[in-house]
C-alpha cells in the first residue's frame, strides 16, 4: 500500500468518526432537528473524491457504528449507509463532473434516499414519525456540502 493511500484512509475514518461523533453530541432540541448527517456527508465526499479507498464496507461499518452509538435499530443506519454509498459510487464519475450546486442537489437526493431508508425502517418497527422536520437534515446537509467539499479538498492538498 502506498503511503499516500495509508493517509487517506486515516483522513477517512478520522473524518468519519468526527462526523459519528458529532452525531451523538447533546444539542438543544432547536438544533437537533436540524443536525445534518456529518458521518454520511463524509462518507459521500470520499466516494466522490477516492472511491477506491470509500468502499461500501467501510459505509456499512460506519452505519453500523451509529447504531450503536445511538441505541437504534441494530442495521437501521448501515443499510442507509449502504445504500448511499452504493448510488453514490455508481454516479461518482457523473457527480464528479457537477458544478458545486448541482453536486449539492444531488447530495441532497442521496440524503432524501438515506431519510427514506430510515423512515422505511422506523415505520417497520413500530417507531415511525411523520412530522415534515424529520426532512430538515436533508437540507441543511445540501447547504452544508460546499463548505465540507471546502475542508475536505483543503485537507488532502495538505496531506499530499
Amino acid at each position: 500500500m502506498k503511503p499516500g493511500n495509508f493517509t487517506r484512509r486515516l483522513l477517512y475514518w478520522a473524518s468519519v468518526a468526527a462526523g459519528l461523533v458529532l452525531a451523538i453530541v447533546p444539542l438543544p432540541a432547536w438544533l437537533d432537528v436540524v443536525r445534518p448527517d456529518l458521518a454520511l456527508l463524509a462518507i459521500l465526499y470520499w466516494i466522490l473524491t477516492s472511491p477506491r479507498i470509500a468502499g461500501l464496507g467501510y459505509a456499512w461499518l460506519a452505519g453500523l457504528f451509529l447504531d450503536v452509538l445511538r441505541g437504534m435499530t441494530l442495521g437501521q443506519h448501515a443499510l442507509g449507509f449502504l445504500v448511499v454509498a452504493f448510488l453514490a459510487h455508481r454516479l461518482q464519475l457523473r457527480m464528479r463532473m457537477f458544478p458545486i450546486l448541482h453536486q449539492a442537489a444531488s447530495v441532497m437526493l442521496l440524503l432524501g434516499v438515506y431519510h427514506f431508508v430510515i423512515f422505511w425502517t422506523d415505520g417497520l418497527t413500530g417507531h415511525g414519525y411523520t412530522g415534515w422536520n424529520r426532512w430538515l437534515p436533508v437540507l441543511t446537509g445540501a447547504l452544508l456540502w460546499p463548505l465540507i467539499v471546502a475542508a475536505g479538498d483543503s485537507v488532502t492538498r495538505r496531506s499530499r
